[in-house]
């Protein structure tokens, strides 16, 4: 092992060390915080691109379940425009074409503009292609990068943000994710915080689509729905829910055999994501119940061994702010999590960040068993990363004294990498933003839940000759 991955590692042995004798740690950093307040609308920050009728608001997402297809959406505010997108593998040659479809929306005496969906699929993996989007002179060129093929050890970066809002803040958080070489952001919910305004000013959805639009036209962002996207105002004779994300964020959900937009699976590179909602029905019998229980079975962790379920609210939470929101989530869900090895568990919600150990409270009920969550290596790490930058502030009144699952925990705005680096282990990674700086704060390398156990590790050994312990088989003992 070479010095570099010396000075790599053992920071990490001492923190672990520090954490077992002394249990989790609460970051004693003090923010002084930029103020929580949205960015003005005249701010370049949400500039409209030149020419007549040009296509604003561009964002992909991965459009079928293995990753050879992306859907790309963008909005046009004076006529409908065309919904056909030109696309091909080499820059200024566009030798293919996808037609879109058109949709729009009011809500109270808001209009939208024109929306467009356009899935592009068949597409070879591991390649660039360039797409070109609207007409004439007001026509835009965007380009992304196809994954590598399904398979165990196809390395790939996530990024993971959450609550991200409109602020100073939330723009700090967005040049550094695009400043990490992350390839696909994990969105856990609470996306724009229009319904902070009076009558949900759709004008503020407009603003956080071209906010963001400098990350989200070029790589795909896998979208969960929060509670400020419920937008249920029966008061302004709004009597249905999610309006404006299933108008302008359409997600793969027909391709894991979802009924609904709001949850859904993918597989990309190594990784399994499972996407839940938080706000839709989820006990027993009910759809989205019945669907993953089914899609719990379809995993196949000898191709994606990385299983990663991403929700809005979480199930661990050691903060007074929507305490225990996420427990008849917990309750219903749990026992599966363990069941099927699940890695991460990545929420948001809870406007702060915090990782826990692996435990569980499976064995407890009203009438018996452990009453408090307990060690349990079959479950997986609990990660809240609601810290985006919204306009709502800090949720800095952690619960104290510190629960014993709780093993890192912050009340600073950021987002975090999770770097999976072949079937066995992947390195993760929180960064905060100090007033504007990128801090790398949080690091822990996790081993795989289905490939870390010793079994598959001496199989792996005998069978896979490519697989390579490279810097951490000394530790493996230590990882999480």
């Amino acid at each position: 092992m070479g010095s570099k991955w010396l000075l790599v590692i053992l920071p990490l042995i001492l923190t672990y060390i520090v954490e077992i004798a002394l249990g989790g740690k609460t970051s004693s950093f003090v923010r002084s915080q930029w103020p929580s307040t949205d960015i003005p609308l005249d701010n370049q920050a949400f500039v409209e691109p030149d020419g007549y009728n040009a296509p604003q608001q561009v964002h992909i997402t991965q459009g079928d379940y293995d990753g050879k297809a992306v859907i790309i959406s963008w909005v046009t505010t004076s006529e409908p425009g065309s919904s056909e997108v030109l696309y091909g593998t080499k820059e200024n040659e566009y030798n293919l074409k996808s037609q879109g479809e058109l949709k729009n929306y009011t809500f109270f005496n808001y209009k939208s503009g024109y929306i467009h969906h356009c899935l592009v699929s068949d597409l070879e993996y591991n390649t660039k292609y360039f797409y070109k989007i609207g007409d004439g002179d007001s026509a835009r060129e965007f380009w992304f990068q196809t994954p590598p093929e399904i398979d165990p050890d196809a390395p790939y970066k996530f990024g993971i943000i959450g609550d991200l809002g409109q602020t100073y803040n939330s723009l700090s958080t967005l040049q550094h994710y695009m400043q990490t070489g992350g390839q696909t952001v994990l969105f856990v919910g609470d996306l724009s915080y229009a319904d902070n305004y009076k009558h949900n000013d759709g004008i503020r959805w407009d603003t956080w689509g071209r906010l963001v639009e400098p990350s989200c036209a070029y790589q795909p962002w896998i979208w969960t729905s929060g509670n400020h996207e419920i937008e249920y105002r029966p008061d302004l004779g709004e009597m249905s829910t999610h309006k404006a994300f299933l108008h302008r964020y359409a997600t793969p959900h027909i391709a894991s055999n979802s009924s609904s937009t709001l949850w859904y699976a993918v597989r990309r590179a190594s990784a399994h994501i499972i996407v839940l909602s938080s706000y839709s029905p989820f006990v027993k019998y009910t759809p989205q119940w019945l669907w993953l229980r089914d899609e719990l079975k379809r995993v196949d962790r000898e191709k994606t061994p990385w299983l990663i379920v991403l929700m809005h609210a979480p199930i661990y939470n050691s903060n007074e702010a929507h305490y225990m929101e996420g427990e008849s989530m917990r309750a219903v869900f749990e026992s599966w999590f363990v069941q099927y090895k699940v890695d991460i568990v990545f929420s948001g919600h809870v406007h702060a960040y915090e990782r826990s150990y692996r435990i569980s409270n499976i064995n407890y009920n009203i009438t018996s068993g452990n009453q408090y969550p307990v060690p349990d290596k079959s479950a997986p790490v609990y990660i809240t990363v609601g810290d985006g930058g919204n306009q709502e502030g800090l949720a800095s009144m952690f619960c104290d004294p510190q629960p014993d699952y709780s093993a890192f925990r912050e009340a600073s705005y950021g987002h975090s990498t999770l770097e999976l680096k072949n079937r066995t282990h992947a390195l993760y990674q929180w960064n905060r933003n100090d007033d504007g700086k990128h801090v790398p704060t949080d690091f822990v390398v996790f081993r795989n839940q289905y490939w870390g156990s010793s079994t598959r590790r001496r199989r792996l050994k005998k069978y896979h000759h490519r697989w390579n312990p490279n810097m951490f088989a000394s530790f493996e003992d230590i990882l999480i």
